[in-house]
């Protein structure tokens, strides 16, 4: 690695380890204190400065729905993905019951409302739908990662579809949202990709040396289940997703 690259990392990570640690201050001393609207707001105010430090540019595409409950699904690339759409809209993810006992991430995530999904356990399924569903007929934003994991970039993994189930027991709607990187160039980058053998610390300091990367967040035109079934609603997705990134590469 180039000897500017290296300087630029360690540059960029002298600004995010305090954004990180004013971040968990401001969690546990003023979130508690703010109204849920000055809440929002802090979070992705918090999000879109941690993407500016890390030295990601933001490209937002289409425009969020903010209207009542909606089922925000997305392809999942990297542990930037979740920052980049908090600051292009708020909205509560899905993650696995581990995330939330994580040092530092764990509270960053309470902050943000996350819902914690308990794995291998089909009684669990049934209480995260319902859980999701709720908060959906209560007007809120939930956003899913579907693949179940990260990918390349450069394809899409079969969509899990269990909780498209959650949208259609509350009669809410699924706004697709396509994910993808590039460089300085323009051209697609998997530099911040984090998938296979891959670890996270490669993966953060490969993102904190690259110049010139953007994140593009594409939100699509809202879809409601019609009498689909939730497999075949989570095909249909995935298929836009695709062809959502295809146009706009």
């Amino acid at each position: 690695m180039a000897k500017q690259s290296v300087w630029r990392g360690a540059g960029r990570l002298l600004r995010v380890l305090p954004h990180l640690a004013g971040g968990l201050w401001v969690a546990y001393a003023h979130i508690p204190k703010l109204t849920p609207e000055a809440r929002r707001a802090r979070v992705q105010l918090w999000q879109a400065q941690l993407l500016e430090k890390c030295g990601l540019t933001l490209v937002v595409r289409g425009t969020p729905h903010t209207g009542e409950g909606s089922l925000l699904v997305a392809n999942h690339i990297s542990w930037i993905d979740i920052s980049a759409l908090h600051a292009a809209v708020f909205c509560r993810f899905v993650s696995k019951q581990e995330v939330q006992k994580w040092p530092v991430v764990g509270r960053l995530a309470d902050t943000a409302h996350t819902l914690y999904l308990e794995r291998g356990s089909r009684q669990a399924a049934h209480r995260m739908n319902a859980a999701i569903a709720e908060r959906l007929q209560a007007g809120d934003r939930v956003a899913i990662f579907p693949e179940g994991t990260t990918s390349d970039g450069f394809d899409l993994l079969p969509f899990y579809p269990n909780l498209f189930q959650s949208a259609i027991d509350a009669n809410a709607a699924v706004q697709p949202v396509a994910l993808w990187f590039t460089d300085a160039q323009g051209n697609w980058s998997t530099t911040p990709g984090y998938v296979g053998d891959d670890s996270l610390v490669a993966s953060v300091w490969r993102t904190l040396c690259a110049d010139g990367l953007q994140v593009h967040v594409a939100f699509g035109e809202l879809q409601y289940a019609q009498n689909r079934n939730r497999r075949d609603w989570a095909d249909a997705v995935r298929d836009t997703i695709i062809q959502m990134r295809t146009v706009s590469e």
